[in-house]
């Protein structure tokens, strides 16, 4: 057999061949590492795999990306990869304490929500702030069932990244000041009162 050919046939074995004890210990891996996120979910709460800051998506990037690794290869070893996971839910949790405790933190850390319609109205000025345009705005509408323009209420990008669609067939209906307070730009829907 020709060498070259000979070593091509030996990559391609390697690249579909297993091993019956890396296959055990593959699933070995995986029932301990989703079971100890399971547990470490259940210590420190829902909020793990929230999506209402920049901290939390991490988190879950984080998680998925490390239980990936701890079930699919040697290193980490399953030991360290438990360990780094469970560093992650104390780091997290840690943070959201604190970011309940610290209105600064908080406001240094996460994104402002941001007004991209007010009404019927595009925000361009926003729009180009979030790097968001009219036809993601389309999108949104769509997927919330809105029909018409005068429906819209204000269609907010949220600090996570989605963007709300308030709205309403009610012509009589209110949004509540409290719902968007937080929000930049939001003083288009309720101007100070002088």
């Amino acid at each position: 057999m020709i060498p070259a050919r000979k070593s091509s046939i030996s990559m391609f074995e390697k690249w579909i061949s297993v091993d019956s004890n890396e296959l055990a210990m593959v699933f070995l891996s995986t029932g301990a590492t989703y079971i100890a996120i399971l547990i470490y979910t259940r210590l420190v709460g829902l909020r793990s795999f929230s999506k209402m800051s920049a901290t939390d998506f991490a988190m879950t990037v984080a998680v998925g990306s490390l239980f990936a690794s701890t079930i699919s290869s040697p290193s980490p070893s399953l030991f360290l990869g438990l360990f780094a996971i469970a560093s992650l839910y104390l780091g997290q949790w840690t943070f959201a304490w604190l970011r309940c405790q610290s209105n600064w933190l908080s406001r240094a850390v996460d994104n402002e929500p941001l007004l991209l319609m007010a009404g019927s109205d595009f925000i361009e000025e926003n729009l180009n702030k979030a790097n968001v345009t009219k036809s993601d705005i389309y999108g949104k509408l769509r997927e919330s069932n809105t029909l018409n323009y005068e429906q819209v209420l204000a269609v907010v990008f949220e600090t996570t990244g989605d963007i709300s669609v308030l709205h309403s067939s009610d012509q009589e209906a209110n949004l509540e000041a409290d719902f968007l307070s937080s929000v930049r730009g939001s003083d288009r829907l309720f101007p100070a009162k002088n």
